[in-house]
């Protein structure tokens, strides 16, 4: 089969790989779609390898049919061969074909394309295990989505909202406020005319404080923001887009009784990830069937031009997802 490999120059290519051998609790998926995720340029420049287990190669969630089953996979598993899948997977998902723990296979969504089903387990996880688990979001509740246009924000807009949570995004201009509107955020900070830490202040004046944050930008806007969070509130830190560095009053965190929490979907146990995504189809699956919820999928590209497709999430152009159509 073929899957794409970083060479030396840390090139993209779409080259001859062994197939994949399926372990008893294994079935083989072949890929008719893998989407894009920031993760994957970490992974090309070497410094985010695939975990123990998984294919070296990129790609961190797919969708496809089950070509082939392991016996316990056949026993065990409500799926079955020929069946339309969508997969998380800790890498190798920029491939033909990829043999994934049955554990971690859900249904393609009806009406959903595979390129459009491709685009939904790992952002869709994503936000279900930091706005439910981590973040404890309730119905009622103010929630922020940092990064307004990323991928993973137009998944976690859209679930917030039909959680019944009122939302808040931000973006960096008012063109790219122009393009998330379908997403649905009740309130949209365009940072190009105020500040993140701005609107928190503003909000907790408003009497309407901020409970939950999922945080992919991180920096020095956490430190000033947090302090007007609500009472109990959570900030729960994914990434560190915009810095690695904060500084964080202790006083408000303290009288305030509030919660910053680092969290990773990528190195949760196979068991954990299986919770997560069992109550992601009960919980959520019906939005996106009824057309609540429509995934967001910026660009489809053929996998050859996969080097095409990084870039465009090298330079921040897309809103939503960016999708390799394999088969």
């Amino acid at each position: 089969m073929k899957a794409v490999l970083v060479n030396e120059n840390k090139e993209l290519v779409w080259t001859d790989v062994p197939d994949p051998i399926v372990s008893a609790d294994e079935v083989l998926i072949e890929i008719h779609a893998t989407a894009l995720n920031r993760a994957d340029l970490l992974q090309k420049q070497g410094t985010y390898p695939s975990p123990a287990g998984w294919p070296a190669w990129p790609g961190l969630e797919v969708a496809g049919k089950i070509v082939a089953m392991g016996e316990n996979a056949k026993q065990k598993s409500l799926f079955k061969l020929g069946d339309a899948v969508c997969a998380l997977v800790g890498g190798g998902g920029y491939a033909e074909k990829i043999a994934v723990p049955y554990q971690l296979l859900m249904p393609v969504p009806k009406n959903l394309t595979f390129e459009e089903a491709a685009s939904l387990p790992e952002a869709y996880a994503t936000s279900y295990l930091n706005l439910f688990y981590e973040g404890q979001l309730k119905a009622g509740q103010v929630l922020y989505v940092a990064a307004g246009a990323s991928g993973l924000a137009s998944a976690a807009i859209p679930i917030g909202k039909a959680a019944g949570a009122y939302v808040v995004t931000s973006v960096q201009t008012l063109q790219q406020a122009e393009k998330i509107k379908d997403l649905g955020a009740d309130y949209v900070i365009i940072q190009e005319k105020e500040s993140i830490p701005s609107v928190f202040e503003r909000l907790e004046k408003e009497d309407r404080p901020v409970n939950v944050c999922m945080d992919c930008l991180s920096g020095e806007d956490l430190g000033k923001a947090m302090p007007y969070m609500a009472r109990g509130g959570y900030w729960v830190v994914i990434s560190t887009l915009a810095g690695i560095e904060t500084n964080v009053k202790l006083r408000p965190l303290l009288t305030k009784g509030l919660h910053l929490v680092g969290s990773m979907l990528r190195n949760r146990t196979n068991e954990k990830k299986a919770e997560i995504l069992s109550g992601l189809v009960e919980n959520v699956w019906q939005y996106i069937e009824s057309g609540k919820i429509k995934p967001s999928v910026y660009k489809v590209l053929p996998i050859e031009q996969v080097n095409e497709a990084q870039g465009i999430l090298e330079r921040f152009e897309n809103t939503g997802k960016v999708v390799l159509k394999v088969k």
